[in-house]
């Protein structure tokens, strides 16, 4: 079912979130391609809006923030992985050879949080729920559907997030060159070689969105300032297209086969 009314497994994507230079743009931009609904949250949150999606939370969008005297982060989305311990899983992203670019920290009663890279250079968040579990639709159009690990180094990559977080990574069925994440019995994402992405690109999690029709809703992305980085095409999970928003976050969005 799209609607998820408990707490993710360990090690399973529960949240993205997107910190913008502009966040009221970006807001605006992604409530005409989605129909989210969200505003600035309070300031003692720094601002960071929860969007929603018929009326429950499918992702975040804050306002770039960075200490004083250093430049700004890049407009990213960022996929989190669930834990029942941020700071046990601190200590194990350290001891597999992780780094640290945000320590654990309290997000009110929400829940506790850190964000890392792993040894590739790939970045991704730690969220630890409290009264916030993470996103309460995925799989539709407009929510989030695919978190996809692009990786320099694929044994490395099974090595660290085995240890960190008990995450599997084993071979597609029928794909050379494709993993699939696995928590326990279930498939909770992909994995793919960073070769395939454009020259220079480091190693990332990316997003993928679902929506009922790619080729229309790459088109209204372009009209609204997006731009397309792979043209909508198919293959065998369904078509897809590789996109930024206008302040150059990169994302996916996907018509899976059969839906």
């Amino acid at each position: 079912m799209p609607e998820v009314t408990t707490p993710y497994a360990t090690g399973t994507p529960c949240w993205v979130d997107l910190m913008a230079q502009d966040q009221q743009a970006a807001l605006d931009f992604y409530r005409d391609l989605f129909g989210w609904q969200g505003s600035p949250g309070p300031a003692e949150f720094g601002g960071y809006a929860v969007c929603e999606l018929r009326g429950m939370p499918v992702a975040g969008i804050g306002p770039t923030m960075a200490p004083e005297g250093m430049q700004e982060p890049p407009t990213v989305w960022t996929s989190y992985l669930a834990s029942t311990d941020a700071l046990a899983t601190q200590d194990q992203i350290v001891a597999a050879g992780g780094t640290l670019l945000a320590p654990t920290m309290d997000v009110g009663t929400l829940g506790r949080m850190l964000i890392a890279a792993d040894p590739q250079g790939a970045v991704f968040g730690v969220w630890q729920p409290g009264d916030f579990f993470g996103a309460g639709v995925v799989n539709e159009p407009g929510a989030l559907t695919w978190n996809e690990l692009h990786t320099s180094d694929i044994e490395a990559a099974r090595a660290f997030y085995g240890e960190a977080f008990g995450i599997e990574i084993l071979p597609m069925e029928g794909h050379d060159a494709y993993w699939v994440l696995r928590v326990g019995e279930r498939t909770v994402g992909g994995a793919t070689l960073l070769a395939n992405d454009p020259p220079g690109a480091p190693a990332n999690w990316l997003t993928y969105f679902a929506v009922d029709d790619v080729d229309f809703t790459v088109d209204a992305l372009v009209r609204s300032g997006g731009n397309v980085l792979a043209p909508p095409f198919d293959m065998a999970a369904g078509r897809m297209s590789v996109v930024t928003d206008p302040q150059g976050a990169p994302f996916a969005m996907i018509k899976s086969a059969g839906s």
